[in-house]
């Protein structure tokens, strides 16, 4: 099952540019990179060539002598058979390419060349245990585009589920008016945003789902994409944060069930501190599994240059892997209505999904003294508060910054939560399902 996704168009305007540079795609472990690639390829060229440095680690020798393209072309045709060189008809796709820096190295000399495109694919091309130590291998800056892939957005999801065009379209006239979305659609958005919740973005999750509607079977598949996590933690790693790294992944759960939901190392471990666990976090946040959410001195724009680099938030970087690490039988509360305290932390998980998966910066406020704002966004030119709430829930951190303009210079504000769309003075609200279309900067 081949999925529709956002990243077939971005192969698109790439191939469609007549002074592309090999591509790299990046993005976490199992989030559909190869799938999508091999997809466009076979689509768009008439050869196309694969190679896969973590199934094939004996082809990484082909790069150990000359980066010279006639050079490789003819090594690579000797190692793969059923490799074809054609000038303007074939495609190379070199997979895990961080297991062979000097493939990476040798996109500088297909870029000059011109007669190939090339893609690449790498999971772990940020983190500490793939940062080459040779002096002799360069990164070709200048000479490669490199863009992030995430796992299935709630709009992807939408696709696999085949609800029509017209209904997002309606919804986003539906935001731009701010009436209320009819109550059919309404009601089976806020299914299909449940459903999310739970199933998440990763395409073997998602398909299981497609193929089976058993959830048992989804989170089997989940916590088999977590336990390959960690094994990619234990195995990358170094040495002396082998165990670190473990242990600041598995503590997101509880990070995010205190009230004060700032990542705390206290909670990784009694006793645990910043030096200890910083550069842990750090590889996890590197490896495309977590997000995190900085919280800002005040709420303005620019919101990066407000930023406290060490005050923030964790989420995990797709949520139906986030409540695959909860207990058993928390898929059924989702789905029933059933969680009470813990219900708003999965859905800020939600929400950092849908902004994350935008490409967005996460940040939040919390201020000394009771005001704390889930999320704060640039939303139409202006710094936007954004909490997420259930439906009896209140605003008053919220209330207290439009109440101040002065002081906060905040003017406008959305609460996203299960109703409808409505609007009261300076507060929009809306359908949580409506988050993925907050794309207007």
């Amino acid at each position: 099952m081949i999925f529709k996704r956002k990243i077939d168009t971005l192969l698109k305007q790439w191939k469609a540019s007549a002074d592309r540079n090999p591509l790299v795609i990046k993005g976490c472990r199992q989030c559909g990179k190869t799938s999508s690639v091999l997809a466009f390829a076979r689509e768009n060229y008439k050869n196309v060539i694969y190679i896969d440095f973590h199934e094939q680690k004996e082809l990484a020798s082909l790069f150990d002598g000359s980066l010279q393209v006639d050079y490789l072309t003819v090594a690579i045709s000797a190692a793969v058979p059923s490799a074809r060189f054609e000038k303007g008809n074939t495609c190379i796709i070199f997979d895990e390419i961080q297991d062979c820096p000097q493939a990476r190295a040798s996109l500088k000399f297909f870029k000059l060349d011109g007669r190939y495109d090339v893609l690449c694919i790498g999971s772990l091309l940020d983190v500490n245990g793939y940062k080459s130590t040779n002096s002799d291998i360069s990164i070709p800056v200048g000479f490669e585009t490199i863009v992030d892939m995430y796992p299935m957005d709630f709009e992807e999801w939408l696709w696999a589920n085949g609800l029509p065009d017209s209904v997002v379209e309606l919804l986003r006239k539906s935001l731009a008016n701010e009436t209320p979305v009819p109550k059919v659609i309404h009601d089976r958005m806020r299914q299909l945003l449940l459903q999310y919740v739970i199933v998440g973005g990763m395409p073997n999750a998602v398909k299981t789902f497609m193929n089976t509607h058993d959830i048992n079977q989804v989170i089997a598949v989940q916590r088999n994409i977590i336990e390959e996590y960690k094994v990619d933690m234990v195995k990358y790693a170094s040495r002396e944060d082998k165990n670190r790294i473990r242990e600041c992944f598995e503590s997101v759960p509880r990070q995010l069930s205190r009230d004060n939901k700032k990542f705390s190392y206290s909670v990784v471990r009694k006793g645990g501190r910043s030096k200890e666990y910083i550069s842990c976090l750090q590889w996890i946040e590197d490896a495309g599994v977590i997000r995190r959410c900085y919280n800002l001195t005040t709420p303005e724009l620019p919101l990066i240059g407000n930023a406290l680099s060490d005050s923030f938030k964790v989420y995990m970087a797709d949520t139906g892997l986030f409540v695959s690490m909860l207990d058993e039988g928390t898929q059924a509360d989702i789905l029933q209505g059933r969680l009470y305290s813990y219900k708003g932390a999965i859905f800020e998980n939600v929400m950092a999904d849908i902004l994350g998966k935008m490409g967005r910066k996460l940040y939040y406020y919390h201020k000394t003294g009771g005001i704390e704002i889930d999320f704060i966004l640039r939303y139409k030119g202006e710094c936007v508060p954004l909490e997420c709430k259930a439906r009896t829930g209140n605003a008053k951190s919220m209330s207290t910054l439009l109440k101040h303009p002065d002081t906060y210079h905040i003017f406008h504000a959305l609460k996203l939560g299960d109703y409808n769309v409505g609007r009261e003075g300076a507060l929009l609200t809306l359908p949580f399902y409506m988050g993925f279309l907050l794309t207007d900067l």
